[in-house]
């Protein structure tokens, strides 16, 4: 019997049971693996993958113990998605002007003139 890999799938998060090897997912239980951002929408730096990271650890180590269901996942792609919008609203991280689509998902630019 194989193993069915649960997954979250958000505008910018995707989180899946499983681990990436050789560029590969690998269906696993044990494991949540977090692809930020898929689309490449916005400008990262390695500060602030960091910081998303963190909190990624915060909320899975918070369901420690709880059965792991599609329930859970999407709580969990829900927050990061709120944790996207603050580092935006906060002007960490900014659109991407090269993006395939630039929809400006999470609310216009804050601009000078705007604010």
């Amino acid at each position: 019997m194989t193993e069915t890999q649960l997954k979250c799938t958000t505008r910018h998060v995707r989180i899946f049971t499983a681990r990436v090897e050789n560029d590969d997912l690998i269906t696993d239980q044990n494991h949540l693996t977090l692809d930020l951002d898929p689309d490449n929408e916005f400008l990262w730096t390695d500060n602030v993958i960091a910081k998303v990271n963190t909190r990624f650890r915060e909320l899975v180590d918070s369901y420690a113990g709880n059965e792991l269901t599609d329930y859970n996942l999407r709580r969990i792609g829900s927050e990061i998605e709120g944790t996207i919008r603050q580092l935006l609203q906060a002007g960490e991280i900014s659109y991407n002007p090269e993006c395939r689509v630039l929809n400006y998902s999470m609310g216009l630019p804050r601009t000078p003139e705007l604010l």
